[in-house]
């Protein structure tokens, strides 16, 4: 990932000149190291500016505006992001949409969903493959995809559908370039899955969709990773915050068009164009708390990798949403879940 966004990046020496002076607006530029900071002194788009860094691998920077060649790079983006197929985004398995609405009925019996899941042989993998699991022992050997379903119980199925039928969809849209952000945004989903279903329990929303929301919530940034690599280098100036912003910008309504795309529930679609029109705050229950869900994830992330305080409190943040008693607790569910690894 590194080496694209330094070939996207990269330096253009100029030819040498004793009188030629560098442009002042390329002088104010530089990169700065992602140092933790004090967990009283980080609003929330100073969270989503260190996140994209950290997904991108790229250094900081002080510049205060985008550069011309930045402006240039976000208008060739938005030409080909107006341009883009929605079909060329990995396809979910056909049986998906049909599967969620039968459990979402909430009266579908096992071996209804075992013909459903047994269309496909992706699903049927991963349904075999998690109740053989050690979490899932049992008592005798389970022979059968209707024994499996019947294990997992509708919960269980949905957790599967989401991550080991989601996870491959969403590394692979960020294309061969994309390996790194891959896994980095796949590490925020899961998070942000948690903390959306975890406030969205709080707030009356439908436990699934909350979680199916925080998944998919950043499924565009892969797009824009992939356009990214079929664009020209820049210059060798750290990408400044403005432009990470018109890219995040991007991102969202890609996101948007591959729910719309996959056939995703009303509600989530609802939420997640909520959350790409931050100019208007968001109105239903499940689009507070994808946003929120959404800065929790990243500070947790963040948190996990040295790039910010792991203490830091955003209680505070969201009074007109949410108590900040439960956005604590919220927090700190995250960090039991999801603990620093060892050379994070």
């Amino acid at each position: 990932m590194g080496n694209m966004w330094r070939r996207i990046f990269r330096s253009r020496k100029p030819a040498a000149s004793a009188n030629r002076a560098q442009p002042a607006a390329v002088m104010s530029v530089r990169a700065l190291p992602l140092a933790p900071i004090a967990r009283s002194a980080l609003p929330p788009a100073e969270i989503e500016d260190r996140f994209h860094r950290f997904v991108f691998d790229l250094p900081g920077s002080d510049a205060g505006e985008p550069r011309a060649a930045e402006l240039a790079t976000l208008r060739r983006l938005e030409l080909l992001g107006a341009r883009f197929d929605v079909r060329s985004l990995p396809r979910l398995p056909v049986v998906l949409p049909q599967l969620l609405r039968t459990l979402k009925s909430g009266n579908a019996a096992g071996g209804q969903l075992a013909r459903l899941i047994g269309r496909d042989p992706l699903i049927v993998g991963e349904v075999m493959r998690v109740t053989g699991s050690v979490h899932y022992r049992a008592a005798q050997p389970i022979n059968s995809l209707q024994q499996a379903v019947v294990v997992l119980g509708q919960e269980g199925l949905h957790r599967v559908l989401a991550q080991h039928v989601m996870k491959p969809i969403l590394q692979a849209n960020a294309g061969a370039f994309g390996h790194t952000a891959g896994e980095r945004l796949w590490n925020h989903a899961e998070r942000c899955a948690h903390a959306c279903a975890w406030l969205g329990k709080a707030s009356g929303c439908d436990a699934f969709e909350a979680y199916l929301a925080g998944i998919v919530c950043h499924a565009g940034t892969g797009a824009v990773v992939r356009l990214l690599g079929r664009l020209a280098p820049m210059d060798s100036a750290p990408p400044s915050s403005p432009f990470l912003a018109g890219c995040a910008d991007l991102a969202a309504r890609l996101t948007l068009q591959a729910a719309q795309y996959w056939e995703l529930p009303p509600r989530v679609v609802e939420a997640i164009t909520e959350y790409r029109n931050r100019a208007s705050p968001a109105v239903s229950a499940l689009g507070k708390a994808l946003v929120v869900a959404d800065q929790l994830a990243m500070a947790q992330l963040l948190g996990e990798h040295g790039r910010i305080a792991q203490d830091l409190d955003l209680g505070p943040a969201w009074p007109e949403w949410f108590a900040p008693v439960s956005v604590v607790r919220c927090q700190h569910d995250l960090r039991r879940h999801f603990p620093p690894r060892e050379g994070a």
